[in-house]
């Protein structure tokens, strides 16, 4: 028997045209492509907020590392009752070959040290050794670099190679120790480095400390890093900016204004040293994403600097704010930065009112 197909049937049973198929492809298409768009700028903005919050990180602990290792500036300088044999009053401030190493500079006795440059270098110095120094009485300061030693009150806290301050008045000598025992029965001999300078301040009734291991640290950007004598201590931080806090006069601890690193104050005399009351610093933190447009402008502040970059501080109504310049980065402005800034007084004894 033969069968009998449905014509009619078979017409409704046609596909999709042509049409319908790259309409629904356009469709898809743009679908796909606004998903995209929504997707890259999502991405973009949290990369945005994920690299602001590693700058907010890294410019707070590069800001408390520094702040801790100030906190303890001077610390293990002797703390004299007789103030005319005081370590800050020692003119000119001596230095020390602390490690006997010609390849490396003298250390000063000065706590403090800023140098002004694009972005500023903040060296800190202090004693490492956890026993401060008590100063003693030189009583004969013959051989003082032979194998008997000289005598003094007493030897007791000093260590073979500690650094070791004589002051007597104002001039003062900043030299080793060779052998902190010359004489054990007695407890008074000491032995200097040989390379001790002989004469004045080493004469009897002079005042002898021993200091410990006498160091300086020394802050700086490199490389768009801090660094603190060379080792890293975090990355992203392009620049840092320091100045120093004075009184009217080295009895007062009230800090009456605020000054760069320069003229002056590049180099500063005892006397300007001892006004040194505090310090404020600014590091700024960057960013690490590179935009694709400019998203930084310059910065004024209301004193007047002009920064290619962000702030440092408000100085309305306050001596003005150190420049921070960025512009050694042809593309400085399609980076996020933010400042961090902060006042360190200097509570150490040693700037007591009363010592100085």
């Amino acid at each position: 028997m033969m069968k009998v197909y449905n014509k009619k049937l078979l017409v409704n049973q046609a596909g999709f045209s042509l049409v319908e198929l790259l309409v629904g492809l356009v469709i898809g298409l743009l679908a796909t492509l606004v998903i995209m768009q929504v997707f890259s700028a999502f991405e973009g903005q949290k990369r945005t907020t994920t690299g602001g919050a590693d700058a907010q990180t890294n410019g707070s602990v590069a800001l408390h590392s520094i702040e801790r290792t100030l906190q303890n500036a001077g610390f293990g300088l002797p703390v004299s009752a007789d103030q005319e044999n005081f370590a800050l009053k020692c003119s000119p401030s001596p230095t020390v070959d602390h490690d006997g190493s010609a390849g490396t500079p003298n250390i000063g006795l000065f706590p403090i040290e800023i140098t002004d440059g694009n972005s500023d270098t903040i060296m800190v110095r202090y004693s490492v050794t956890s026993m401060g120094s008590a100063p003693v009485k030189i009583i004969d300061p013959a051989n003082a670099t032979t194998s008997a030693g000289m005598a003094l009150e007493n030897n007791i806290g000093c260590q073979d190679n500690d650094v070791a301050l004589i002051s007597l008045g104002t001039s003062c000598v900043m030299t080793t120790v060779a052998d902190a025992n010359g004489d054990p029965d007695t407890l008074q001999n000491v032995r200097l480095a040989a390379a001790t300078p002989g004469g004045a301040p080493i004469a009897a009734g002079a005042k002898f400390s021993c200091m410990g291991t006498w160091q300086e640290f020394r802050y700086e950007v490199l490389n768009n890093e801090l660094v603190m004598n060379g080792d890293p201590v975090m990355s992203e931080i392009v620049n840092m900016q320091a100045q120093y806090g004075i009184s009217a006069t080295a009895d007062s601890n009230q800090v009456v204004s605020w000054v760069d690193p320069t003229g002056g104050w590049a180099a500063p005399s005892v006397a300007d040293r001892n006004r040194i009351k505090a310090v404020r610093i600014a590091v700024v933190a960057r960013n690490g994403l590179l935009e694709k447009d400019n998203v930084t402008v310059q910065c004024t502040t209301a004193e007047g600097t002009t920064n290619n970059g962000p702030c440092a501080w408000d100085d309305t109504g306050l001596d003005p704010a150190p420049e921070i310049d960025l512009s050694g980065d042809g593309n400085w402005q399609r980076y996020r930065y933010k400042a961090f800034e902060t006042v360190i007084p200097l509570r150490n004894l040693l700037w007591s009112k009363d010592m100085l």
